[in-house]
């Protein structure tokens, strides 16, 4: 599947059939994360694979008791790391450093055949706690990743002229 196609197909999935992801696409899906830019090349993330069945139980219920989470084969979380992170002010790059990375994994996944569905709706103190994360990091979003058992078409998308702006907010884009 090329880029374009996997970004035009990708869905979240909240349902999935029992099985595993192969190691091997595993490896190519973390490294697609890896390989993803950071402000100033400083990857102030770390991640935490998790596969075992009870864990993932009890992280789904930290995740708004979103319990199908836990049928996915592996839920992944990405951590963000301030000290490591570059920033301006009162503002770090992590978050967006750690989500740039994630996105990459998630295009990654649905390139294999896998479903993920991001995941922001967590309490942060019980993830960590969970997962044995330092308390100077900081959970940015999990990640299930597994054989999809549902299919659907793309929800509706806001309209091209509200999104995209040409030289000034609001000014049409030429050529739309």
């Amino acid at each position: 599947m090329d880029t374009i196609e996997t970004l035009m197909k990708r869905r979240s999935c909240r349902a999935y059939k029992v099985g595993k992801i192969s190691e091997e696409h595993l490896h190519i899906i973390l490294e697609a994360g890896r390989y993803a830019p950071s402000a100033g090349n400083t990857q102030p993330w770390r991640f935490v694979i998790t596969r075992g069945s009870e864990l993932k139980k009890e992280v789904a219920v930290a995740c708004a008791e979103q319990h199908w989470m836990a049928n996915a084969d592996v839920i992944l979380t990405g951590i963000g790391v301030p000290k490591e992170s570059r920033g301006h002010g009162d503002w770090q790059w992590y978050p967006v450093d750690v989500a740039i990375a994630m996105q990459n994994m998630v295009v990654a996944a649905t390139s294999l055949g896998y479903g993920t569905c991001w995941i922001g709706a967590f309490d942060q103190q019980q993830v960590k706690q969970l997962l044995s994360i330092p308390p100077e990091m900081h959970v940015v979003a999990l990640l299930p990743i597994g054989i999809p058992d549902d299919t659907h078409d793309a929800p509706p998308r806001k309209s091209w002229d509200l999104l995209f702006s040409g030289e000034t907010y609001g000014s049409p884009l030429a050529g739309s």
